[in-house]
């Protein structure tokens, strides 16, 4: 069961932990960066489940878009440090959990390719 997998439970907890961030981005951007941010996140949790259900081809493709979608979201979440809707403490704590995810993402990419 995908619940059981550590990078869906890594990422769940982040999705927790980084929501009440995104609802205090200011309104004007809210619609835009913070609702893209949840859609992302949102994304990667359900493509983990998706991918674990899959095998082999179809998993690898999965996992190639989580790394991407994983990319997106470490832009996303720059930016909005760079425009000072979360503080340096809020970024740097989520950079430290999305590079565990995706440490854990390459490796299983890894035992996926072989």
């Amino acid at each position: 069961m995908s619940e059981k997998l550590l990078i869906f439970q890594k990422s769940y907890d982040l999705a927790l932990w980084l929501y009440p961030t995104i609802n205090r981005i200011p309104k004007s951007h809210r619609l835009v960066l913070g609702r893209h941010l949840e859609e992302l996140l949102l994304r990667f949790l359900t493509s983990i489940i998706k991918a674990n259900k899959t095998r082999d081809k179809e998993r690898l493709e999965i996992q190639k878009h989580l790394s991407d979608t994983l990319d997106c979201l470490r832009i996303l979440i720059r930016l909005s440090k760079d425009l000072r809707f979360i503080s340096i403490s809020q970024y740097t704590q989520t950079i430290i959990r999305l590079n565990e995810i995706g440490k854990m993402l390459y490796g299983w990419i890894a035992s996926t390719k072989s």
